[in-house]
């Protein structure tokens, strides 16, 4: 990605097919300042009933190859963490058409506040992420790895450079640092 020139690698999502293709048309047409789009296929259908593209390796194949017939920047599919069999759905996001993948993305989870006895979030559950769930992906892009031959960025509870190498030792090509950024917004440089 290095090579193009740009480093600004865009996350797009979407309710429906046409709405990924149509956003990755209209980052198309700013390409030279683009290293890459990432598909985040954790979103969901509202057309299928609320299933996330993600979860469903025919739904997500529709999404990748609809993005890949409106861009020629390099795609990466952001995988879900919700399914049984990630090699699975690694190998299907490279075989519609996918150059990179990235893994994973949060989990859902729930707090209740004792003493209210209601969710702690408004929209009841939430997205759990941080060093909690480096454990699953860390075994999910291992797994990832032996199933693919293209790239895979891996995340998910990465906050030092610990943790980084063992991303790398389990297939990593290269990592993204989010969450840790929160507390310590130079995480990444240290």
């Amino acid at each position: 990605l290095v090579e193009s020139g740009a480093t600004v690698i865009v996350n797009i999502w979407g309710r429906t097919r046409s709405d990924y293709a149509e956003v990755a048309s209209a980052i198309d047409t700013v390409k030279d300042k683009i290293a890459a789009l990432e598909i985040n296929v954790s979103c969901p259908n509202i057309k299928e009933g609320g299933i996330s593209f993600g979860t469903n390796t025919d739904l997500m194949t529709e999404v990748i190859k609809a993005v890949r017939k409106v861009t020629k920047l390099p795609l990466i599919t952001k995988l879900s963490p919700n399914v049984s069999d990630i090699a699975k759905f690694a190998t299907t996001a490279e075989s519609a058409g996918s150059d990179i993948i990235s893994l994973i993305n949060t989990l859902p989870a729930m707090a209740i506040d004792i003493n209210t006895w209601k969710p702690k979030i408004a929209n009841i559950a939430g997205g759990l992420s941080g060093p909690a769930i480096k454990p699953v992906a860390i075994r999910m892009v291992h797994t990832a790895y032996k199933a693919v031959k293209i790239p895979i960025i891996g995340m998910g509870g990465i906050s030092s450079a610990n943790d980084a190498i063992e991303f790398f030792l389990a297939g990593a090509s290269s990592v993204a640092v989010g969450t840790a950024i929160f507390s310590d917004p130079l995480c990444p440089v240290k």
